[in-house]
């Protein structure tokens, strides 16, 4: 892994998502790609859909609310949401570690803005995960 430097943004230290972060390129522990983290946003959306459908009859406000409240409580208790599970994903810190409390709620309060989350970097980390200091991983 490259220092922190001028040096971090040059194309030589990019080799692959996760590289300047010290993550492998490939298998567990590696950046989870665009298409495991859309599959994982699909199923923990429908989750909170399915639920505001159910007991608000779809008011947009509190699907918005539960899918906040699931996502960041879920990934506090298991260090995943439902559909990071299901696609073999987990959040980290950059240090690999449990993200805590206040980290995941700050990334999904980021992530239902959208905004942030359709800014990415070379390393697949969009903008909720750059400001929580999280890392979207590769569990399997």
């Amino acid at each position: 892994m490259p220092a922190a430097s001028a040096d971090f943004a040059k194309p030589e230290n990019n080799k692959y998502p996760g590289y300047r972060l010290g993550f492998p390129e490939e298998g567990r522990g590696s950046m989870a790609g665009f298409w495991r983290r859309l599959g994982g946003l699909v199923v923990d959306w429908a989750s909170a859909l399915g639920i505001g459908n159910a007991l608000f009859g779809g008011e947009a406000i509190a699907i918005s609310a539960i899918f906040l409240v699931l996502t960041a409580v879920s990934i506090i208790m298991f260090g995943g949401s439902l559909g990071h599970l299901v696609f073999g994903m987990q959040v980290t810190t950059l240090a690999g570690e449990q993200p805590g409390w206040w980290r995941p709620a700050v990334r999904q309060l980021l992530l239902i803005l959208v905004l942030p989350a359709i800014v990415w970097d070379s390393d697949n980390r969009g903008g909720h995960d750059i400001v929580s200091g999280l890392a979207l991983r590769a569990r399997r």
